[in-house]
């Protein structure tokens, strides 16, 4: 069982990338079904404001610390082996992994051109991967109809692990909604690491990502969609975090 930390609420899990990745591997072999949010501040601060979403992460198989903060907390809070797991670093280690277990993926998200991308770059990254699929969903909410002919497409793909990018929350939403409906081992939503991976958004430099302002580089290079977020967000989880380690507020216990 791996430890957990609650963060305003949300039950962090106390892991790092190999735990991680032999974690995964671990519920692929024993038949295991479960989702894998990958969360920082954002995911942290949407949960304040959704008891449902707050919900699905603590129904969460893995809740993993995207972003320093997370993992600056799990090691006060004694995790000292824990570190950082974030989908875009998450991604290509599990690619690699997979290739001696031969494990199936399926791609859901962003665009036909972006996933033609995606996967050109994960086989270049892990030539002897597996990728059973890919869908790339419309801007609006499927039919029934075409939500039941994705999930058979799914099932039928024979897939182990669905990769879901399409940002927090909407991507945690999804993987609540069809885990019971899926037979892959697990779902793992990972936000921009399409993006990131099929080479259309760059990440900001390790230096910045060790000392927790990655958020910055973003916010300069996508100030339009972003600012709302971390100018209202960040200082926020900085306040709440600081009264819960005060006491001053108190949150139950995921």
């Amino acid at each position: 069982m791996i430890a957990r930390e609650n963060v305003l609420g949300v039950a962090v899990s106390a892991v790092n990338m190999d735990l991680a990745v032999r974690t995964i591997g671990r519920w692929i072999d024993q038949g295991e079904r479960h989702y894998v949010c990958v969360t920082g501040v954002h995911g942290v601060m949407e949960a304040q404001r959704s008891p449902e979403l707050m919900h699905i992460h603590n129904r969460a198989g893995m809740v993993t610390p995207d972003g320093m903060p997370l993992a600056w907390l799990l090691w006060l809070g004694g995790h000292a082996g824990s570190d950082r797991v974030c989908g875009p670093e998450l991604m290509p280690a599990l690619f690699r992994a997979s290739q001696a277990r031969g494990d199936r993926h399926f791609l859901y998200g962003a665009s036909p051109a972006t996933l033609a991308l995606l996967q050109e770059r994960l086989l270049q990254m892990a030539p002897e991967a597996r990728i059973v699929g890919a869908y790339s969903p419309p801007f609006r909410p499927l039919t029934p109809d075409e939500d039941d002919a994705v999930v058979e497409a799914i099932n039928a793909s024979g897939a182990d692990i669905v990769w879901v990018g399409l940002s927090t929350p909407k991507q945690e939403y999804w993987m609540a909604s069809h885990r019971d409906r899926l037979s892959a081992a697990v779902l793992i939503g990972v936000g921009a690491a399409f993006d990131m991976h099929a080479g259309l958004v760059t990440r900001a430099p390790p230096f910045l990502r060790r000392t927790g302002l990655e958020w910055t580089y973003r916010l300069v290079k996508e100030p339009r969609r972003l600012w709302k977020r971390y100018l209202s967000s960040n200082p926020r989880f900085v306040a709440l975090v600081a009264c819960q380690k005060l006491g001053f507020v108190r949150r139950a216990s995921p």
